[in-house]
C-alpha cells in the first residue's frame, strides 16, 4: 500500500520511508511510526513521518 493517504497510516505501523537525504537516490529506510507530520488528508509525495529512532522521512510503502 502507498503511503499518499494519511487515513492508512497509523502509529506503531511498519513502513518503508525515504530520508530527505535519500530523495535522490531512492534509497528506503524500515521503521515504526512515533508521529504523523504532515496534516493535510493526502500528499502527493508521501505523508511525512517520524520513526521511532526519530529519522523523519516520506512514506513510500505501508508493510
Amino acid at each position: 500500500m502507498s503511503g499518499t493517504k494519511r487515513a492508512d497510516i497509523k502509529i506503531g505501523a511498519t513502513v518503508q520511508i525515504v530520508l530527505k537525504t535519500d530523495q535522490r537516490s531512492g534509497n528506503l529506510t524500515k521503521g515504526v511510526v512515533k508521529a504523523i507530520l504532515t496534516n493535510s488528508p493526502t500528499h502527493p509525495h508521501g505523508i511525512k513521518v517520524k520513526l521511532e529512532d526519530n529519522q523523519v522521512g516520506r512514506v513510500k510503502e505501508i508493510l
